[in-house]
């Protein structure tokens, strides 16, 4: 008893995000409650060390350090440059907004994503005296849904990548089509609420923006990354090919270790680390199982169930806890593949409900804020309403169609 109270005051602390005057943050909360959980007997120091998934924290740092060497490359500044050639209208550019910063997502994460774009296009919308609204929505809420159909997209999809043994083919197969008409249709959709946005003036840019690129590193990343996907095609360990990726990038005369280093999220790998074994404790109190009887026939009774109830999951304690809390239930099904589906699209798809719904859209929303562009709670509201819950329709009634 004194374990499952524990265990409640911390997922509380972590749905919150804080403590009323403690200076703690979701992982500092995650950390503490994990260490407390362990002294107070609810889980053994060895159970502990055994139940975090090493598989999971390689994935995830594979990731970063590839991410940071395309980030310091100049690579996102060079398709910037692609996309401001091309694009000559309002429709046009946030068309390649969208696309890019959509698939980009799918293998090279959505924090880092909108990171390294956002700066970029709020210049270019500045520079042609646009609304840049529609375009930063745009850019978030692109972000995360692209995301959502690799392995490697978000924190989540790589949690559900590490518990589930899922191979690249076996994520982006069934998750490709949904993901590619959902971006589609969030284009189709803020064209429709930005009427007046969209007109058909034409712009140019061509010498407006100025950008550096590395190319040495630039080449280098790219091999690295194309080395990883072919390792993920050819249905490798996905933790060991991006571990293989990211040691090539690492061997170098070029780039100091530090530089690539601080770009890691170290406060997201301790995160990860202490929700395992918060996740450990319930499974060693039996807390899963009694619980399981109980989902069995309610939330995990069909498809649309399970995907609202992890959106609803995901928007109270975020997504990276509720894909941790519903794995051990997910663990106990049958058809435990689909529903490991299920919820590494709904769970990102949830994403897109509200600002805070997800660490790309505040990122968004904090660049441009510093830029002196603000979007308010409710504008981003009016389309994360309407774009969340279609896209979590299609996406399991897409789900229940091939399973």
């Amino acid at each position: 008893m004194i374990t499952i109270v524990i265990l409640t005051v911390v997922l509380i602390g972590i749905a919150f995000g804080h403590i009323p005057k403690f200076k703690m943050n979701r992982t500092t909360i995650a950390f503490s409650g994990a260490v407390i959980l362990v002294v107070s007997g609810g889980i053994r120091y060895e159970k502990a060390l055994t139940s975090i998934d090493n598989n999971t924290l390689v994935l995830l740092l594979s990731m970063m350090i590839i991410n940071a060497n395309f980030a310091v490359s100049g690579f996102f500044n060079l398709v910037s440059a692609k996309i401001i050639r091309i694009a000559d209208t309002p429709k046009k550019l946030l068309f390649f907004i969208i696309l890019i910063s959509g698939l980009l997502s799918s293998i090279l994460m959505n924090d880092t994503v909108v990171l390294m774009f956002t700066p970029i296009v709020l210049q270019i919308i500045i520079l042609i005296k646009r609304n840049p609204t529609p375009y930063l929505i745009g850019l978030g809420l692109s972000a995360n849904i692209g995301s959502a159909m690799t392995p490697i997209g978000n924190p989540q999809n790589i949690l559900i990548a590490g518990h589930s043994g899922i191979s690249f083919l076996g994520f982006i197969k069934p998750l490709f089509i949904i993901s590619i008409i959902s971006l589609l249709l969030t284009y189709f959709f803020l064209i429709l609420v930005y009427r007046k946005e969209f007109d058909k003036a034409k712009f140019k840019l061509m010498e407006a923006i100025e950008f550096r690129i590395y190319k040495p590193l630039l080449i280098k990343s790219t091999i690295s990354l194309t080395i990883m996907m072919i390792l993920f095609l050819m249905e490798f360990d996905i933790s060991l090919s991006a571990l293989i990726g990211a040691s090539i990038l690492l061997i170098t005369r070029r780039i100091k270790p530090e530089r690539v280093f601080k770009e890691v999220d170290w406060s997201l790998l301790v995160f990860f680390a202490s929700l395992f074994v918060i996740t450990g404790v319930a499974i060693e109190t039996g807390l899963d199982k009694k619980l399981f009887h109980i989902f069995e026939k309610t939330i995990f009774q069909n498809y649309l169930n399970l995907s609202f109830f992890t959106a609803i999951l995901s928007n109270l304690v975020s997504n990276v806890p509720a894909v941790m809390i519903l794995s051990p239930f997910i663990k106990l099904m049958d058809n435990a593949y689909v529903y490991w589906l299920v919820v590494a699209m709904s769970s990102t798809f949830a994403g897109n409900l509200t600002i805070i719904g997800s660490v790309a859209n505040i990122i968004v929303v904090e660049i441009a804020r510093k830029k002196g562009v603000y979007i308010s709670f409710f504008e981003f509201l009016k389309i994360g309403v309407f774009i969340t819950i279609i896209t979590i329709l299609l996406g399991s009634f897409w789900l229940q169609m091939l399973y």
